[in-house]
């Protein structure tokens, strides 16, 4: 019953990020670009994680960790840029 979960999970979550990568390449403006982005590597992280349960494996944890951090780091550099034009002042 768990495998069909998971398999169903993946098939939706594969859905969404098909979904967001289509935001971030239609959107009309930069802020919903970011959150496209942002929703999309939401979605990776996911993925990631289901992968890591139906395989049993830790090391798609680690790796969904490393990209919610590079993630978080982006969206804030991102919309850093959008208001001040600059990143490091």
């Amino acid at each position: 019953m768990l495998a069909i979960s998971i398999q169903i999970a993946l098939a939706l979550v594969a859905a969404a990020v098909a979904m967001s990568f289509w935001r971030l390449l239609r959107g009309p403006d930069a802020p919903d670009r970011i959150l496209a982005l942002d929703t999309l590597y939401i979605n990776t992280i996911a993925i990631l994680v289901l992968f890591g349960i139906h395989l049993g494996s830790a090391l798609f944890f680690e790796a969904a960790l490393l990209i919610a951090l590079m993630g978080f780091i982006g969206t804030v550099a991102l919309c850093k840029y959008l208001l001040r034009g600059d990143i490091i002042e």
